[in-house]
């Protein structure tokens, strides 16, 4: 009788390693999944770990290319920002990972996935959301949701008992007081010392990016050209240095701006579950692809698309952060936005300077910008004269409605008085 195959997300961590474990002993055939999506890590290492963990195969996926176009870039096109702060790291990164654990386990003829993550964090919910979407016959082990393996596992210390009863590798090193989790977009920590929201980071917390008071003293001025809102090269324009590969190009801005200290956020976010989260993120690449797409859009983009753009970005970023990547509703605002990202072409010049983007300069060659016709000092072919109508038929509404207040209760000047 075969054994039933479970797809496991596998990361080399005490977590994910035990599961491992716990499922072989339990009779399924563990095959695991390791992507790599930007994290730091030794992936040979991770492989050959879970060989000797029992794990029937081993797929590493090298994931980075894939995740900045696919998944990056898209968000970018939206100018994806949750609660209007937060650009979205780990959560562009889960539907990535799931797609693929999902395209594995059809390879592979295996009915149930498993992931390690927790039943109180985002993570269960983008990765599980996004299993069901594609594929609705998925069965998914979550061990954190389950009776059993909760009732042998109540902390950390029965974990490194069991791992050390089965031969299980555990990896000594000395383990930051948070959780991080990184990936190409950004390296988030939160949790352990940093759930007290009163206490500022200790300055070991940042790991990817320089902190201000070490930044340099001078500019760093980069050229960012973009074709339908998309990032196609950046040039250097201190040493020349260019990038026009889509993964080469976001390394490097994540270099550039980490030395410069850009991306680092201190924030208290909304879980989907309800839970209030503080969260410390260093997104350096982001954060200044995300400046400099914001600001050619407002020489090449239509007034009314961009307000309507706008009102969509919120519930965009929820999507993405709630684990609604693989959805009707995402399908909609993703053909919206790159109807509106058409004309979006051009470049932008930022200068980086201690955690500072600022634009020193934008051309598009579909720009809206008419400088005579917005000039002061210049006629540019508009009539001021034709201001005077404008004016009057805007203003239709508001006399009558402090007509209606006057009749209410007479207006009385010395109201107006400070």
């Amino acid at each position: 009788m075969s054994k039933k195959k479970v797809v496991l997300a596998y990361s080399g961590g005490l977590d994910t390693s035990v599961i491992l474990k716990w499922l072989v002993l339990k009779g399924y055939e563990v095959i695991c999944f390791v992507g790599n999506v930007g994290q730091t890590e030794d992936f040979d290492a991770i492989e050959k770990k879970a060989y000797a963990t029992g794990a029937s195969k081993v797929y590493t996926e090298d994931l980075r290319k894939e995740f900045v176009v696919k998944y990056i870039f898209p968000a970018l096109q939206g100018n994806a920002l949750y609660e209007g702060r937060y650009l979205l790291g780990t959560s562009l990164a889960r539907p990535i990972l799931s797609k693929t654990q999902i395209e594995i386990a059809a390879k592979e003829g295996a009915t149930i996935v498993s992931h390690g993550s927790t039943g109180k964090g985002n993570d269960q919910v983008r990765f599980e959301l996004g299993y069901y979407a594609l594929n609705p016959d998925i069965q998914v082990f979550a061990p954190w949701k389950d009776p059993e393996f909760m009732s042998e596992f109540k902390g950390r210390s029965d974990m490194i008992e069991f791992a050390q009863k089965h031969g299980v590798e555990i990896t000594a090193s000395k383990k930051r007081p948070y959780s991080e989790d990184e990936n190409l977009m950004h390296i988030s920590h939160e949790a352990g010392i940093l759930e007290d929201p009163a206490t500022r980071p200790d300055d070991s917390v940042y790991s990817i990016s320089k902190l201000l008071k070490q930044a340099p003293d001078a500019e760093t001025k980069l050229e960012i050209s973009f074709d339908n809102g998309i990032p196609v090269h950046v040039k250097n324009l201190e040493d020349g240095v260019e990038k026009s590969d889509p993964l080469e190009l976001f390394l490097y801005l994540n270099k550039v701006g980490g030395e410069n200290a850009i991306g680092q956020l201190d924030m208290v976010e909304n879980r989907y579950i309800g839970i209030k989260s503080r969260g410390v993120y260093e997104t350096p690449g982001g954060t200044i692809l995300w400046e400099a797409h914001r600001d050619l859009e407002g020489i090449a983009m239509d007034k009314e698309v961009m307000h309507l753009r706008d009102m969509l970005i919120p519930k965009f970023a929820e999507l993405i952060y709630n684990g609604f990547w693989f959805s009707p509703e995402m399908d909609f605002i993703m053909s919206a936005f790159n109807k509106s990202q058409e004309a979006i072409s051009g470049k932008v010049r930022v200068a980086l300077y201690k955690g500072n983007v600022v634009t020193i300069g934008r051309e598009s060659q579909t720009s809206l910008y008419d400088q005579d016709l917005s000039s002061m000092d210049i006629e540019g072919g508009f009539d001021a004269i034709d201001s005077q109508g404008f004016i009057k038929i805007n203003a239709i509404r508001l006399k009558a409605h402090q007509k209606v207040l006057h009749k209410k209760r007479p207006f009385n000047w010395r109201e107006t008085k400070g």
